[in-house]
């Protein structure tokens, strides 16, 4: 019996959903078009997070061993495109006007004033130890200090500045050192190989597991989830309007004076929104797996994390599904959850990490953020996504959205009962 009343309340909930074009296009529509939209338009942003290429302009008027070195070392990089048919003075304007952010300029005869110096002073150095056999080179006068030219965008970031600033002169003190210990194993006669010798200290980076993908999303895998929590949190819209509606049309009177108890009706509005979560995100990933290669963007990949996905995705809806439950059943008119609803859901959004990512947020909100429902799944989609845990590793987090939903819902049913009592 109970069955069959959870059952006439889950017909009765899409007989009331088939009735409101309005919410259905909210629903389903709106999400897929800002999935698309949104993602086209931050898919640069995320490439540059990544690390992308920038293009920058190199002018090589040395054209010789350092320059070369210099070149193929920026080249071999991960972070520059170089960009070789400029002059110095369009290379200048190009990026004083902000084409480009920065230019390196190779001065000429880098390479022969730098060996003219380091055999100065190897020369004084060998000269000092009793070797007088080329003691009149080193009394030669040392070549001036050349300059490499940096040309930086007045926009560009202090930050970016110094890291080109430091990676330039990293290159070129690993130069010179090795061309230091070429000068003194010609001097002294050595066979040994002093260029081959290795970095006492280096770096090692250490991930979680071997093979697995940053923890930087790209901007499919931050657009997708996030806008799918978006339209599963927009649920609350047509949700707490349909139980406005029935308390202005009696439906709830009639609902409280049947035998059927009060927390049924709930469930029925429960598993009616939790398949439409449901086809909200399959209409997602769809979109992320098919339509995104076609517009030149990043694939969405779910392969044998399917899943873990759904089941963020019911318990997301549960959250989502008791906000609307609670806000229903405290506002009074249409016009009070209409807007009510669609702004705390924007707000939850913007705070959740929905529109700008937590990891661009400023300290401080990225506190905030922590006691948004829309932030607790976002990060347990990232987890599955990105660091590819199982149920166990993001339990937490459905663990805060199930007592979400279970908090908003106790706080609803008292609220009507008390409300009834009066």
């Amino acid at each position: 019996m109970l069955l069959y009343k959870l059952w006439r309340s889950f017909i009765k909930e899409i007989l009331l959903l088939k009735r409101d074009i309005g919410g259905i296009v909210i629903i389903f529509v709106m999400p897929l078009l800002l999935i698309v939209t949104i993602t086209l338009i931050q898919d640069s942003t995320f490439k540059n997070l990544e690390g992308s290429k920038i293009p920058i302009i190199f002018i090589d008027n040395d054209k010789s061993e350092v320059s070369k070195n210099i070149k193929s070392e920026l080249e071999n990089s991960k972070t520059f495109q170089l960009l070789t048919n400029f002059n110095e003075k369009s290379a200048q304007g190009a990026v004083f006007s902000g084409d480009y952010q920065m230019a390196i300029v190779i001065p000429q005869n880098l390479t022969k004033d730098l060996n003219s110096n380091i055999d100065s002073k190897v020369q004084t150095i060998v000269s000092s130890f009793g070797l007088e056999s080329d003691s009149a080179k080193a009394k030669t006068e040392a070549p001036k200090a050349k300059e490499i030219h940096l040309y930086f965008d007045p926009a560009t970031n202090a930050g970016f500045k110094n890291s080109v600033m430091n990676s330039v002169n990293k290159m070129v003190f690993e130069i010179e050192n090795k061309k230091i210990y070429k000068a003194f194993q010609d001097q002294l006669g050595t066979t040994e190989n002093l260029d081959e010798n290795k970095n006492l200290i280096s770096f090692k980076e250490i991930t979680p597991k071997k093979g697995e993908m940053d923890v930087m999303p790209n901007s499919v895998q931050h657009n997708v989830p996030a806008w799918t929590l978006f339209a599963i949190f927009f649920i609350v819209v047509p949700l707490s309007i349909n139980l406005v509606k029935e308390k202005s049309q009696g439906t709830s009177v009639r609902a409280r004076i049947s035998p059927t108890p009060y927390f049924v009706h709930i469930l029925g509005k429960t598993f009616t929104y939790l398949i439409i979560c449901i086809i909200q995100f399959l209409l997602m990933v769809a979109v992320g797996i098919y339509l995104f290669p076609y517009m030149d963007l990043p694939a969405f990949d779910v392969s044998g994390k399917m899943f873990q996905l759904i089941i963020v995705t019911l318990f997301a809806g549960l959250a989502a599904i008791g906000f609307g439950v609670l806000l229903g059943t405290i506002a009074d008119t249409q016009e009070q959850s209409a807007p009510f609803g669609a702004t705390s859901v924007v707000v939850l959004a913007a705070v959740g990490g929905i529109w700008v990512p937590v990891f661009l947020m400023p300290e401080f909100m990225q506190t905030v953020a922590k006691f948004s429902p829309m932030n607790w799944g976002l990060n347990a989609y990232y987890d599955i996504i990105l660091r590819n845990s199982g149920i166990g590793g993001i339990s937490r987090e459905l663990a805060f959205l199930f007592l979400f939903y279970i908090a908003t819902v106790s706080i609803s049913i008292f609220y009507e009962k008390k409300q009834n009592a009066v």
